[in-house]
């Protein structure tokens, strides 16, 4: 796309879906991690569901640190893939009080050295908690979107999240994980896609193919 097309790409996009923000609940930064953790192979409405009575439990990190590992699962069990999350949540609680002070911290760098953080979880915890938008999260929606409409070719998360930052300017960058996922959502589903009504389908491989 050229650059005209790329600003006049996100701003239908914003036009769009003018609510597009994170969709996990949360007051703290620490709660931000737990809850992204949670979000794996889960839904944000079902992570919603889930975590007023853990935050309950839960009220700061060292009382993350402390729950006994089998009520944690209990708690969480409805997300799915509980004993792994539930044993992540524990160790980087602890990761957390040891190795930051207390503290999340605010780095790429250091928010990949704790337990259960990949590189999508810390891009979505540095802009939601801090609002630093250095990196773009890729989920299934965001590759599913980069694909079709011809913005990477890649099956990689973190190759897709390259080709996105060649692409987008830095001051979309806090824009375009929200977007992709609502329009992920919303019109660009994985079965049955709502091509006629895409609002961008002017600027999708995805469509034009069809077409022909």
């Amino acid at each position: 796309m050229k650059k005209t097309d790329i600003k006049n790409f996100v701003q239908t996009l914003k036009n769009t879906y003018p609510d597009a923000t994170c969709s996990l609940d949360f007051k703290t930064p620490f709660q931000l991690v737990v809850a992204v953790m949670l979000s794996a192979q889960c839904t944000d409405e079902r992570v919603n569901k889930t975590t007023p009575a853990l935050f309950e439990r839960c009220k700061t990190i060292q009382d993350f640190a402390d729950i006994d590992l089998q009520d944690l699962e209990q708690i969480i069990h409805p997300c799915g893939f509980y004993k792994n999350k539930a044993k992540n949540i524990k160790l980087c609680a602890k990761q957390v009080l040891e190795n930051f002070d207390g503290k999340v911290p605010q780095t790429m760098k250091e928010l990949l050295t704790l337990a259960g953080v990949g590189r999508k979880s810390a891009n979505v915890i540095l802009l939601e908690a801090f609002g630093i938008a250095n990196g773009i999260a890729v989920d299934t929606h965001a590759k599913r979107v980069s694909n079709r409409i011809g913005l990477s070719s890649e099956k990689d998360p973190e190759k897709i999240e390259q080709d996105l930052l060649k692409t987008f300017p830095k001051e979309y960058l806090k824009d375009i994980n929200h977007l992709f996922v609502w329009h992920g959502r919303k019109c660009c589903t994985s079965r049955n896609p709502h091509c006629e009504n895409c609002k961008v389908k002017t600027y999708c491989n995805f469509y034009s193919s069809s077409k022909k």
